[in-house]
C-alpha cells in the first residue's frame, strides 16, 4: 500500500522553521517502519516542499503554500491507500483523514495497526 503519514508538521509552531523541521523528523520516523511492513511510506511535505521552492516561495510560511500545501496532500491522497494519522494537533492532518474516509481507505492510528507491521517489527 502507499500510505500517507499524516500528523502536526506546521501547527503549534508559530512559523518556527526549526519547530517545523522537528515535526517533518517525527513524521519520516514513521517512514521505515511502514517500508519494513512492505508498504510505500509517503509524506506530503516531500512533495509540497519541493514544489514551494521551484515555485519560488521563500519557504511554508510564504503566502503561495497556502495554494501548495493542502492541495498536494489532497491529491496524494486520490493514490493513497491507507492513512497514518500520528498523534496531534493538526488542522491539515485532520482534513486529510477526512477525505481518507470519504474514499473509503483505512486509516490507521499506530504503526501496530498497519497490516504486516508485527511481522516486521521482529
Amino acid at each position: 500500500m502507499l500510505i500517507l503519514i499524516a500528523g502536526p508538521y506546521a501547527s503549534g509552531t508559530n512559523g518556527n522553521p526549526d519547530l517545523m523541521a522537528q515535526n517533518l523528523k517525527r513524521l519520516e520516523a514513521a517512514a521505515w517502519p511502514i517500508f519494513q511492513a512492505g508498504h510505500v511510506p509517503m509524506i506530503g511535505e516531500w512533495v509540497a516542499l519541493p514544489v514551494l521552492e521551484s515555485a519560488g516561495a521563500s519557504g511554508p510560511t510564504d503566502p503561495l503554500a497556502a495554494e501548495v500545501m493542502y492541495p498536494t496532500a489532497e491529491r496524494l491522497l486520490q493514490h493513497c491507500d491507507a492513512v497514518l494519522r500520528l498523534p496531534g494537533e493538526s488542522r491539515g492532518a485532520d482534513q486529510d483523514v477526512t477525505i481518507a474516509q470519504r474514499r473509503g481507505i483505512p486509516v490507521y492510528y499506530a504503526l501496530q495497526e498497519i497490516p504486516n507491521a508485527a511481522v516486521s517489527a521482529q
